[in-house]
């Protein structure tokens, strides 16, 4: 699984990919946070990163399925998959070493934006004025979302063949997993609004973002990721059926 880990991430970063992901979601978040006056930290006279919390996920959604597509369907359009199965590796390390190289990257994306809590941290009145336990709950929770989308990606880039269909559908995966059951449960009130709210990932996301860690949110993201490998490793099995 090592070995095919550092064969993909190492051709992440030795193609524009790594990079162009990489700038995009560093510029668009910036621009959120520090430049747009609606969302902007030095307008809002509040020491916080919640817009860059709240804008995230919507544009991982996008980002992460680009970088998944290509995992297994460029494999299968290339006839190089064949060959993959053939090498003395199970299907779970194959997988296994793809999905990781893929959330790895989505992950290291996330680096650069340590510099807006320091400088957060900084303009602080006083310096140090912003809820550090929160911050680090909004940034394990964006982590435990991107590993669902890196899922969500590799599991649509297994069931086709084509990069373009794998990347709408993981867009299409990811958004109905986020936000999907929120829209559906604003219809219903009380219980079976809180029953159905909890089935999607926003319920969960914004728990740990209060920096409040419940091992039900944990459960929660690691069954579906789980659920998700398992059933990209059924795919691949199907090859035998």
């Amino acid at each position: 699984m090592l070995a095919i880990l550092r064969k993909e991430f190492n051709s992440f970063l030795n193609s524009p990919i790594a990079y162009v992901v990489i700038g995009v979601f560093l510029v668009a978040t910036g621009l959120f946070v520090w430049v747009f006056p609606d969302s902007s930290v030095l307008d809002s006279g509040f020491a916080d990163l919640q817009t860059l919390f709240n804008i995230a996920p919507w544009v991982f959604l996008f980002l992460i399925p680009a970088l998944t597509m290509r995992t297994f369907a460029e494999e299968k359009k290339a006839g190089t998959m064949e060959l993959l199965l053939t090498r003395p590796l199970t299907d779970g390390q194959i997988i296994g070493g793809k999905y990781l190289a893929c959330l790895l990257l989505a992950l290291l994306a996330l680096l650069p934006t340590l510099l807006y809590y320091y400088s957060v941290y900084q303009l602080g009145a006083p310096a140090g004025n912003i809820d550090s336990a929160a911050t680090v709950g909004s940034y394990l929770g964006l982590g435990l979302l991107a590993a669902v989308f890196a899922a969500i990606g590799v599991f649509a880039s297994a069931i086709t063949r084509d990069q373009i269909i794998a990347f709408l559908v993981a867009v299409v995966g990811c958004f109905l997993v986020y936000s999907g059951f929120d829209s559906v449960a604003s219809v219903f009130d009380g219980a079976p609004a809180y029953y159905i709210g909890q089935l999607g990932i926003a319920a969960h996301y914004r728990d740990i973002s209060k920096g409040l860690l419940d091992s039900r949110d944990l459960l929660y993201f690691l069954s579906l990721i789980a659920g998700l490998l398992l059933g990209t490793r059924l795919v691949l099995q199907s090859r035998n059926w």
